[in-house]
């Protein structure tokens, strides 16, 4: 049973608890880490959205980008994405990371892919 998690491809993906619902201020966004993965969490209009932190043009955090009207903007270089999907504002080819979130009690989770351990082949006798 995986209690609303799910299996792609050989890959288990799993919601991981990030922060609590206050540590997340509206119209900013908050790094996180979840499974080696850097993802910015955002509050727009009360809603909680995640992407991946970091700018794919130079490696800036977009975490620390200005939010407005669901647009994060880069801090470095003021590329533009969509808090919602991921998508890149100015050019929607391109997208980074987008992740479903949830929130439980006062609890933030996201929703991220984990490889599940590999088990041991029984020897044959």
């Amino acid at each position: 049973m995986f209690n609303e998690d799910f299996l792609l491809g050989g890959r288990m993906a799993e919601f991981h608890p990030v922060c609590r619902v206050g540590d997340v201020h509206e119209g900013e966004g908050k790094m996180v880490r979840v499974c080696n993965k850097l993802i910015a969490v955002f509050c727009q209009g009360g809603q909680l959205y995640a992407i991946d932190d970091m700018c794919p043009h130079m490696g800036a955090s977009l975490s620390g980008g200005y939010v407005e009207n669901g647009v994060v903007t880069c801090p470095w270089h003021a590329w533009r994405f969509r808090i919602t999907d991921g998508t890149w504002a100015d050019n929607p080819r391109i997208k980074i990371g987008s992740y479903p979130i949830r929130v439980v009690g006062d609890e933030v989770q996201v929703q991220v892919e984990t490889t599940p351990p590999v088990r041991p082949k029984p020897q044959e006798s």
